[in-house]
């Protein structure tokens, strides 16, 4: 017998049921609370609140445990392509050696972008935000693709927009990068796979050759990897919001870059450098900062260190270290911003004050660290995040449109003014 959960209001008794997961995760399926009761929930931020059920992602915060269709991430960050997890997050299995080449194959052939989008970069000043111009770019893809606003089309068509979403976004990101640079923009190199030709883009430049170093391409997939969903965070949930209005994928996938934006959910590794500027300014004295972070009077926080979600430790922070450390090797840098790092790392997981607070390097720490030693900017952090993030929100997409979810529509409990009336504006 299914288990019941019991709400009494009012002095009468409802039930409701108890919906368990594969993962024996528990839910009150509280559906038809307003319509028997009148009453509604009030769960701010939505922490408690599960807006949908999902195949897509698992995710066990106590337990340090994140899984893509049911595959640990340890295994796909060491074992799989990025392209090779995407097509895993969108089509629910990992592909066979023919479909991932006809996968890649199609993304490879949709890298271009329309000249006319030129035009819309160099109406930006150099000094805009690449998130910005981003979410843009992406959400005007529409306006060339104008079929991809009929909610109805076929799967064929819709496989068409994702693959094109796939394929243009690299080419768009490296591209708004190199307007802030004020650089020629380079064309995507379709011999090159999918990180090598993003590298490409970024940094090549046509009075010099270019040569992508492996180590940093090999850690770019695992980041790629690692980002690529996340359950319902504050973006994806936004994407499946918009997404359910039957707004067209690249409007739905633009919302979902202006979430991933904001400071407390993307922006997390951009954080962990202007931490370690600000620290290296000021002399560069971890143990001050350190005594800094430990006073419960001082407002310092130390960035990139514990987690919301995961309680005991990151498990994309212990792969991404080594890869981590990998690339500060290859590249032979000596940066005293990364100097700082490695004595904080050495500090959170060796010092019982962070041990015991659990307060351990997270994904943000080593990424930003990574992006940093191969040159990415700070404000394309974020834009990185964006990169990875792609197929786990062209998947949730793709999940709730099949399985013909209604438009979100959350409630609210009003607290303004009652009924009250207009007064003429020569009597206020």
């Amino acid at each position: 017998m299914s288990e019941i959960a019991k709400v009494e209001l009012e002095g009468k008794v409802y039930e409701f049921p108890v919906v368990e997961g594969t993962e024996n995760e528990k839910a009150i399926d509280i559906t038809k609370l307003r319509s028997l009761t009148g009453y509604i929930t009030i769960d701010s931020g939505y922490k408690n609140t599960g807006s949908t059920t999902s195949a897509i992602t698992f995710l066990d915060g106590e337990e340090g445990i994140l899984r893509y269709r049911g595959y640990p991430i340890e295994q796909l960050a060491e074992q799989a392509s990025f392209l090779e997890v995407a097509y895993l997050l969108i089509y629910g299995e990992l592909p066979t050696q023919s479909e991932l080449e006809q996968f890649e194959n199609s993304i490879t052939k949709h890298t271009l972008v329309h000249e006319d989008m030129k035009q819309f970069f160099e109406a930006y000043p150099a000094k805009a935000h690449p998130m910005g111009v981003l979410a843009s770019m992406i959400c005007s893809l529409s306006s060339f693709y104008p079929e991809s606003l009929d909610p109805n089309r076929s799967n064929d068509a819709k496989n068409l927009t994702i693959h094109r979403l796939l394929a243009k976004l690299p080419t768009l990101a490296a591209w708004s990068y190199k307007n802030s640079m004020r650089h020629p923009f380079n064309y995507p190199n379709n011999e090159y796979d999918y990180v090598k030709n993003f590298m490409h883009m970024m940094f090549s430049l046509p009075s010099e050759k270019y040569e992508v170093n492996p180590v940093v391409v090999s850690a770019l997939n695992k980041l790629l990897i690692l980002h690529a969903d996340h359950e319902q965070n504050c973006s994806t949930s936004t994407v499946r919001i918009v997404g359910s209005s039957q707004a067209n994928l690249y409007a739905t996938i633009s919302s979902g870059i202006a979430a991933l934006w904001g400071p407390l959910h993307g922006g997390a590794n951009q954080a962990v450098i202007e931490m370690l500027e600000k620290i290296h300014n000021d002399g560069g004295d971890v143990d001050k900062w350190v005594a800094k972070a430990k006073d419960k009077d001082d407002p310092f926080r130390l960035m990139g260190f514990g987690h919301r979600v995961y309680k005991n430790f990151d498990p994309r922070a212990t792969i991404i270290k080594k890869a981590c450390d990998d690339v500060l090797q290859a590249m032979n840098i000596h940066d005293p911003l990364l100097d700082i790092a490695k004595k904080l790392e050495k500090y959170a997981l060796e010092d019982e004050y962070f041990k015991a607070r659990n307060l351990y390097p997270n994904v943000d720490f080593y990424s930003g660290i990574i992006y940093k030693a191969i040159g990415i900017p700070t404000d394309m952090f974020t834009v990185m995040f964006a990169l990875g993030r792609l197929p786990g929100w062209i998947a949730q997409w793709k999940e709730m449109t099949e399985n013909g979810e209604p438009i979100g529509r959350p409630r609210q409990i009003y607290t303004g003014y009652t009924t009250r009336d207009y007064v003429a504006i020569d009597k206020r």
